[in-house]
């Protein structure tokens, strides 16, 4: 008994010790270069700004889709440095490109769009080259997707290689290459000098390969950098590089982070008072897991941005929800007559499969979405992907070593772990029909609102511009101005100038200049020289710039996303359908998850909320917390099946049973997760309250729907579809 008190008091010093080095980590960092500290994770340009750069196309004859894959190359590079980062179309012959928490733009530069062309050529063609006669390039940069410094461990010794990865026009030319010149070399030139001359070893056909021969990481680096650079289709001149500010103001985050710390304390509380001791420890095991998170943003070198705020917030509440889930369960077999030590052991074993199957199938869908996706979708998935990881240890290892640790320290008493009361069993099923009736009135008006609005705004819904592209303003006025004066002061007159609301307009300033930047969505001739006669009249203007510009979110990054969610929804389908041994479980799921996003996209066609990049992570942030929510009220219905169909009870009263023994975990995850977007609605910046409050939306209607729809939906796909026989008037099942 002495080693168990021991031990439970080690667990709780190196919990203590744990956390105390991790808050000093993420306050002052480690060694000379403060590695860990909280301030070195990298801000997106929402939140913190970071380097513009202006291109000149060089080539006057170059097409529309030459310019746009040049775009998406130049997105590729730029992801490099941040998931956030934009790259754009700006008037008819210059792309721009935003990148976040970097402020090197000399060197930025060298690697984004450095002029040269990237030839490939075998033997007899590189001949006639160096000769100066006409020769035919068996690959061109074109047909490149990327190159990578990679380190090969696979042998007795290390190598350092450039790992290729080509299109799929480009795998079938390198093909023919390679097996035409198996122990010859190809020669890879950049810009008219001889990068490398690698040897075939063999027919090369999967659509990548791989240079060997560096002498360090820094030749290999120097390789593949040389490789991407050459990839562009057309040539580009640098024509500026600024450092901008943020789009969405100096207090945005700061805000964020109070009404975040507000959140936690409130949800303190919360678990506290509802679950007593248990909820305690709760509270200690956020605590390692906000500084955990912290920790592995700055590891994973992650942008955090507002969408991928959304993804903490997300997964707050998934941390909150499996330490609910957990204590219910203790509390249920303390009513059940267990002891302290059976009702904690039993607790956690009988949670476990519900909070591993609620956060795979949110964990599938964020390795989806950052596989496919790109820009601050990818970002989004990065920290939702974390974020539901370390929920899973501090609910499963950090909550439960704690608990069991006090408890062998001598907190053994009933009370302090508190006691479920039995749950009334009301009729779910039969109030379904009234909620399916709601439902479809509400998703109803949202999609009658689009032709509605589609014939008076001539949108269907209210694009912003990094949908639709628009308008940028580049002024130079005669003195400097902050980003709040110039929201206070500037803003106003440009919106109404150009007679738009002001929350439609993004207002950047330059670093170390007079100049701020606005961005608007497209304005005609008559509201340009309505904002430039306007501010002309109202301040001090030295120059006056304006440009049309293109969509920030790209056709391919829409693409990517809707493909994504399809993708990882069918996957999510098939897991539940194989986890349950019943696919009407993950058909039940499904529809339940599209419920929710439409109801949300309601909500946005009728209140004309603006649709940008924060839509996107609404969306995937209600895919995310509703599949959670409609999970556990399965797994109860699972676990009933077993014993209550033995006993001759019908479907119906089974589904009504199970939501009526998880609604209470159902209430407080969603009272919990609520109050985190709700403290960030009333606290936040005006650029965060509408993003909140669509997701306060999302969250009372996946509340909704885990009640009232899924279970229901089962039942109806369960008597519709399986075998029913008459009882006594009522359907019996009369298999499971």
């Amino acid at each position: 008994m002495k080693k168990a008190k021991r031990n439970s008091v080690n667990t709780i010093i190196v919990f203590i010790l744990a956390v105390a080095l991790g808050i000093f980590t993420t306050v002052h960092g480690l060694g000379k270069d403060c590695i860990g500290t909280a301030e070195n994770i990298i801000l997106g340009l929402d939140l913190a700004g970071g380097v513009s750069i202006t291109y000149e196309i060089e080539e006057e004859d170059a097409t529309e889709q030459e310019i746009q894959d040049t775009i998406k190359r130049l997105q590729q590079r730029a992801d490099v440095y941040s998931t956030d980062s934009n790259v754009y179309k700006a008037g008819s012959d210059r792309i721009s490109i935003e990148i976040p928490g970097v402020s090197d733009a000399g060197k930025i530069l060298e690697e984004l769009g450095k002029p040269g062309a990237l030839e490939f050529m075998d033997q007899e063609n590189y001949q006639k080259f160096a000769a100066g006669e006409e020769y035919e390039p068996v690959l061109t940069g074109s047909d490149v997707k990327n190159a990578a410094a990679a380190i090969d461990n696979s042998g007795t010794i290390k190598e350092y290689i450039v790992e290729l990865a080509f299109t799929d026009e480009g795998t079938k030319k390198f093909a023919d290459a390679t097996t035409a010149n198996v122990g010859k070399p190809i020669y890879i030139i950049y810009d008219g000098a001889v990068v490398s001359y690698p040897t075939v070893q063999t027919a090369i056909t999967g659509g990548s390969a791989v240079i060997n021969g560096m002498d360090d990481d820094e030749e290999a680096e120097r390789l593949a950098e040389t490789i991407r650079i050459g990839a562009l289709p057309i040539t580009l001149k640098e024509l500026s590089s600024n450092e901008v500010g943020a789009t969405l103001g100096k207090d945005a985050l700061s805000t964020t982070l109070k009404a975040g710390a507000v959140g936690m304390c409130i949800i303190a509380v919360i678990m506290i008072v509802i679950y007593l001791l248990p909820g305690f420890v709760s509270v200690l095991a956020l605590i390692a897991y906000v500084v955990l998170t912290l920790l592995c943003l700055n590891g994973f070198n992650a942008s955090l941005t507002l969408p991928g705020l959304a993804g903490i917030v997300l997964s707050i509440g998934m941390a909150v929800d499996a330490n609910v889930i957990i204590f219910t369960r203790i509390q249920e077999e303390l009513a059940n007559g267990a002891s302290v030590k059976g009702a904690i052991d039993s607790g956690f074993n009988k949670a476990l499969s519900s909070i591993l199957d609620s956060n795979i199938t949110t964990l599938i869908a964020a390795v989806v979405l950052y596989i496919m996706g790109i820009g601050s979708i990818k970002g989004f998935a990065l920290t939702l992907g974390i974020g539901i990881v370390l929920s899973m240890f501090t609910a499963l290892v950090i909550t439960k070593s704690l608990l069991k640790a006090l408890f062998t320290l001598g907190l053994k008493d009933p009370k302090l772990y508190g006691m479920k009361k039995e749950a009334n069993t009301r009729g779910y099923v039969k109030f379904s029909r009234i909620a399916y009736g709601i439902s479809f009135v509400v998703i109803a008006a949202g999609l009658i609102a689009l032709p509605v609005f589609k014939s008076k705004s001539g949108s269907t819904l209210n694009y912003s511009l990094e949908f639709t592209g628009g308008t940028s303003m580049t002024v130079e006025f005669g003195k400097q101005y902050n980003l709040e004066e110039a929201e206070e002061q500037i803003l106003p007159v440009v919106a109404e100038a150009a007679d738009i609301s002001a929350a439609d307009i993004q207002v950047q300033n330059v670093k170390d200049t007079n100049e701020i930047v606005f961005k608007t969505s497209s304005l005609a001739n008559s509201q340009r020289d309505a904002v430039q006669d306007a501010l002309e009249e109202n301040f001090e203007v030295k120059e006056f710039e304006m440009q049309n510009i293109s969509s920030t979110i790209s056709s391919e990054m829409q693409r990517n996303a809707i493909v994504s969610v399809v993708i990882a929804t069918v996957l999510m389908l098939l897991y539940i359908a194989v986890r349950f041994n019943d696919v009407k479980f993950g058909a039940a799921a499904v529809i339940a998850l599209l419920h929710d996003v439409l109801i949300v996209f309601a909500v946005y066609s009728i209140g004309r909320l603006s649709v940008g990049n924060t839509f996107i992570a609404c969306m995937l942030t209600i895919v995310g917390y509703s599949i959670n929510a409609t999970i556990i009220i399965f797994d109860r219905i699972r676990e009933n099946l077993a014993v209550m169909n033995s006993r001759g009870e019908t479907y119906e009263n089974i589904v009504n049973v199970s939501i009526s023994q998880t609604f209470t975990r159902t209430i407080y995850t969603s009272l919990t997760t609520f109050v985190m977007v709700f403290v960030l609605y009333i606290m936040g910046v005006a650029s965060i309250k509408e993003f909140a409050l669509t997701l306060i939306c999302g969250i009372v209607c996946g509340a909704y729907s885990s009640v009232c729809i899924t279970g229901p939906l089962w039942h109806l796909f369960k008597t519709k579809a399986g075998k029913v026989e008459k009882n006594d008037g009522k359907k019996k099942a009369k298999n499971a």
